[in-house]
Formats: structure tokens, sequence, C-alpha cells
């Protein structure tokens, strides 16, 4: 009997549902009746702490459109994975090990983004035998084109912006739509492109606020009585970017504003007399059914990685390259972060057509 576990790991997203259900049906025909899955609960920490559920098939029978996850989730960093915990004194590596061993796993299936992948190469590299699936909104993880959840955020953020221009053109206001995204700016790049927005604000790209006051002046000389802000939750300025870590950090601690958001609103506010507002749909992005694209790229996911079980071929990370399915090994893909390259096509493609980076 092939035994295999099931977590989902880190921030959660469109899709989990629909990749847990891949892997269980694909796996459910390729084994016949000669496996068994099992649910590991709310992530990492139901494996650190010993917290399964056996589960049957019809627990993977109508959750395709389902939002969330059924097996729940936790954000386990990785920094403390190898740190034994000073209260209880559980050693989480240990005890993980100790209960994949104890439970009889032949493999586990870990779904999660860039902290996730890191935590399972680091299984892997103990001995365990890991296959994973790259799910994050920020399609952020290294060695796949895309991973599932993009483009369900990605829709909800456009339909934000598209929602806003109503508004903004009835006001005639400045809008600012703030999109999920810490570290890299895919998300609000594709939906600033696919929403009509003026200007778009990224991690990768430094802005210059006077330069963003500039182009929404011209905007207005040239008939146009409002502009919408696309502006990724980690947009950085140019002033920032060239500080050093531990001066952006004291930096950060004096200010007081909610978001990157409202600091860009307040400092154009300085150059400019245009009522601007702010929007920031936060965890809307996250949530809802996952969208017929990912549905699909999901249940691709899901055969793929029942493939990899069946023919031993642990370590790998499924991934999406050039229209096709692909093992990635899991060393390749651990820390390492998919950032918008500064050529990128898209970037350049924005520019022809009028967009604004505020650079």
């Amino acid at each position: 009997m092939h035994k295999i576990g099931i977590l989902t790991s880190g921030g959660d997203c469109q899709g989990l549902n629909a990749a847990i259900r891949g892997v269980a049906k694909s796996l459910y025909n390729e084994f016949h009746d000669d496996v068994e899955i099992y649910g590991i609960q709310n992530g990492y920490y139901g494996l650190i702490h010993g917290d399964i559920k056996k589960m049957s098939k019809e627990d993977f029978s109508g959750i395709l459109t389902l939002g969330g996850t059924i097996l729940g989730t936790s954000r386990q960093p990785f920094k403390m994975m190898r740190v034994i915990d000073d209260v209880t004194g559980i050693d989480k590596v240990k005890n993980m090990k100790a209960n994949y061993r104890k439970w009889g796993l032949d493999c586990l299936v870990v779904l999660g983004g860039n902290g996730t992948h890191k935590s399972a190469n680091m299984l892997s590299e103990e001995g365990l035998n890991v296959v994973s699936l790259p799910k994050t909104i920020d399609n952020d993880v290294w060695g796949t084109d895309m991973t599932f959840g993009f483009q369900s955020a990605c829709d909800i953020a456009t339909n934000v912006i598209d929602c806003i221009h109503t508004t903004a053109t009835s006001h005639g206001r400045i809008f600012i739509v703030e999109v999920m995204g810490h570290k890299v700016g895919w998300l609000t790049l594709h939906a600033g492109i696919a929403g009509g927005a003026d200007i778009i604000l990224l991690p990768e790209i430094p802005y210059d606020t006077e330069k963003i006051a500039a182009y929404l002046n011209k905007r207005e000389q040239s008939g146009k009585n409002f502009s919408i802000l696309a502006v990724a939750e980690g947009a950085i300025s140019k002033q920032e970017a060239a500080m050093k870590k531990k001066e952006l950090k004291a930096l950060r601690a004096t200010e007081t504003y909610p978001s990157v958001s409202y600091k860009v609103a307040a400092e154009l506010r300085e150059y400019m007399s245009n009522e601007i507002r702010v929007t920031v749909p936060g965890h809307f992005q996250r949530g809802g059914s996952p969208c017929a694209y990912d549905r699909v790229l999901c249940t691709r996911f899901g055969a793929a990685a029942a493939r990899l079980i069946k023919e031993q071929n642990y370590g790998n990370m499924v991934g999406l390259r050039n229209g096709e399915i692909v093992p990635v090994p899991l060393s390749e893909v651990a820390g390492k972060l998919k950032k918008i390259p500064l050529d990128c096509p898209l970037i350049n493609e924005a520019r022809e057509v009028g967009i604004s980076f505020g650079d």
C-alpha cells in the first residue's frame, strides 16, 4: 500500500483545493486501490505536531471550485525551522521526520510558495521523499513560468481597477490601488496593464515622486480629468532604494502610514492639488473561487505530481515551462526569488503604450 501525505503551507490562494484534488484523483487512477492519502492539517505545523487525517475519495469531490484549502494552512518561517522552541523544547525538523516515518509515508506532497519550498528542500535533504507544487498569487517561485493562484488574483485586482475607473472619472480624482506583492511586482504589472492603469509602481523599479507628479500634471493638461496608479505593496522610492537595510528599517519605524499607497499619496499632495484617494483590496485578492486558467493548471500540476510519485522521482517541484509541465529539482528552487527582470518585454511594451513606472 502506497501512503501519501499532502499539506498546504504559507499564505492561502485560489486553486489549493483544485490542486489537492488533481493530486488525489491522479494518485487513485495511477495506483487504483493500492494507495492511501493522508491530509496533514495546517501545513508544517501539522507535520510537526502530528495532526493528520486519513482521507477518502469523497473528500476530494466537489472541491475543484472551492476557495481556500480543506487541509488548512499556517506560516512556519523557514529561518525558525531548525531553532529549538525555548518553551516546549520541540525540535521541529526532528518531529517532522519522526512523524513522517511513524505514519509510514512513502511521499510527502507539499503545496506552497518560496518559504514552503525552502522547507520542502530541507526535508528532501534530510531523507524524506518530497514532491511539491508551486502556489502563490505573487508568481515569484523560481523554476516555473506560472504559479497557481496568480491568474485568479490578477482577475480580482484587475476588476478592482476596472471598478475604480468609473468613480475616478465621475469625480475627476487620482486613485491609487494597492496590489499585493511585497518583494516582486508580477501581480501589479499584469493587473495594472489589464486594468488600464496610467502609472504602475513595482518593487523592481524604484520610483521618483517628482516624475510621477510631472506625469500626472501632463495628463491633466492634455484634458484627462482622472488618473489611476497601480501600486505594489512593496514599491520603493529611489531614495529608499539607495539606503542600507538598517537605515531603511529605521525609517520605516518612524513612519505612520498604513501602507505604501498612503505614503505615495502624501508625497504627491506636496506637488499637486488634485484629490487623491487610496483603495487597498488586500486579502480579497486571495479569496474566492479559482478562475478557469488556475483550475486547468492545478489539474495539470496534480497529474504531474502523481506521475513523479509513481516513477519515484522525488525531490522535485512540478513547474510550467514554455507550456510544458516539467520536474524542477527542489535544490534549484529553494532560496531563489523570481523577480521581474528590468528588460522584461512586458515592461517595455507597457512603456510603449504610454504607461509610466515612476522612474
